[in-house]
């Protein structure tokens, strides 16, 4: 018998209703077993999530300004999808254990997890499951790291004895009991850490969208969905901005090659997009499979004659980044040129530092920036193969006549990564869909 894992978004548990659809997905398939689930999404456009509303709790706790009012509203929101439900539940003695949190010494790690911890609660009992807190399994380190081994030792432990369980997302603890948070979207790596504990068959991931698109869908009217992509891929489209899922929920399924499908809460019937280490016998692979971008980067300049004569210059620049943990994006390197892609808004803190630093221990013959550039990210492990996708991709950028400010692809020859102006960067979004759009489709 197979053993599924479904996680399901904010989205997909914002009111009753939501509740009522995750528990006639559920039971259409027995083999669902184990349920991550987290905290209440938006329910409408102007709505405020849940995590959002814990987080304001904090900040009026830390302020000490009043925020009786703002734990009332949580309550209520919850009170709600409880009496919708018709279950013999009540949160008012953990609502009460945030309370006695706030008036203590306030954390805001901690307050933001409990949408998760009461959620997956209500869930649990409306289900007639078994709630599961992950401060029991997920386990961090105390700089806030994820402890990947411990975590799968302890999780596995904690879910094989059961039949069914609801795991709350997000959020772990260290040794000595504080929680401790992954990123926005981090129940999707909660999801994918519990499909690996366990060894499932399939790690489901319900969200509010049919799956991959193969652009924005804000930036391209009506772009087509991927049916199926690599772990490599989805890595790549999600941290250059699809965000369908969280970047580092692909890790422990794809490390023991654990399918992962993202499927539509509202629309359950849809196929979605399914990753995969290796495509199912009879599917053929696209040479493309989208194109994604970010926004807010910057790029520095360095020019010094014979750059790669062994003098190690290259080394000292990155030793300056590293010295003042400035993470960067692409290093690109010619004979006499050193370009690095950073973000912005962590460069401009340190900017003008920077660039004294640089040319104090560098004395190069050019140093410049040039800021408010996007990266846009044409993926496909087949396509990038091919040096007519370049050309395609890199004639509609020109054809459209836009600027283009860098160019890179790696060895691995997964993706082309292009630079354009922040003002064009719809117009090459556009171009550049339009570019392979009938890719898209080939077999």
């Amino acid at each position: 018998m197979r053993t599924v894992v479904a996680k399901f978004g904010g989205t997909s548990l914002a009111d009753a209703g939501q509740f009522k659809k995750i528990k006639d997905i559920i039971s259409k398939d027995p083999d669902r077993k184990f349920i991550v689930a987290s905290a209440p999404g938006k329910r409408f456009p102007e709505d405020v999530k849940v995590t959002d509303m814990l987080l304001k709790c904090y900040h009026h706790a830390k302020n000490d300004e009043d925020y009786e009012q703002d734990i009332c509203e949580i309550q209520k929101r919850f009170q709600e999808i409880i009496d919708e439900l018709h279950i013999d539940f009540t949160l008012d003695e953990e609502i009460d254990t945030i309370r006695k949190h706030l008036s203590e010494n306030p954390d805001s790690q901690y307050m933001a997890s409990r949408g998760e911890y009461l959620n997956s609660q209500l869930l649990a009992a409306f289900l007639g499951f078994t709630f599961v807190d992950p401060a029991w399994c997920v386990c961090f380190n105390e700089d806030g790291t994820l402890d990947s081994n411990m975590t799968r030792r302890a999780m596995g432990a904690a879910l094989r004895p059961l039949k069914k369980a609801v795991v709350a997302g997000f959020y772990g603890a260290d040794s000595d009991g504080r929680i401790h948070t992954f990123s926005r979207g981090g129940s999707d790596v909660t999801g994918s850490l519990v499909a690996s504990a366990i060894q499932a068959d399939l790690y489901e991931n319900w969200t509010d969208v049919s799956g991959l698109l193969a652009a924005d869908p804000r930036i391209v009217d009506s772009p087509k969905s991927v049916e199926y992509l690599s772990y490599r891929e989805l890595r790549t489209l999600s941290y250059m901005g699809a965000s369908v899922l969280h970047t580092d929920a692909v890790l422990p399924a794809s490390d023991l090659g654990i399918p992962i499908n993202i499927r539509n809460t509202n629309s359950p019937d849809d196929h979605g997009t399914i990753i995969v280490r290796k495509l199912p016998e009879g599917k053929v692979k696209h040479p493309v499979v989208g194109v994604a971008g970010r926004l807010g980067m910057s790029v520095i300049q360095v020019e010094k004659v014979m750059v790669s004569d062994g003098s190690g210059f290259s080394a000292i620049m990155l030793d300056i980044l590293r010295e003042r943990k400035l993470p960067f994006e692409q290093c690109l390197t010619g004979i006499d040129t050193i370009t690095l892609v950073i973000r912005s808004d962590l460069l401009n803190p340190c900017k003008d530092e920077l660039l004294t630093e640089i040319k104090s221990k560098l004395s190069p013959d050019y140093l410049g920036i040039k800021e408010n550039l996007s990266m846009i990210a044409v993926v496909g492990e087949r396509g990038t193969e091919s040096s007519d996708a370049n050309v395609k991709v890199l004639h509609a950028i020109d054809n459209a006549g836009i600027e283009i400010s860098t160019i890179n692809q790696g060895a691995g020859k997964l993706n082309l990564l292009i630079g354009v102006p922040e003002e064009r960067y719809k117009d090459a979004i556009i171009a550049i869909y339009e570019s392979i759009d009938s890719s898209l489709n080939e077999v």
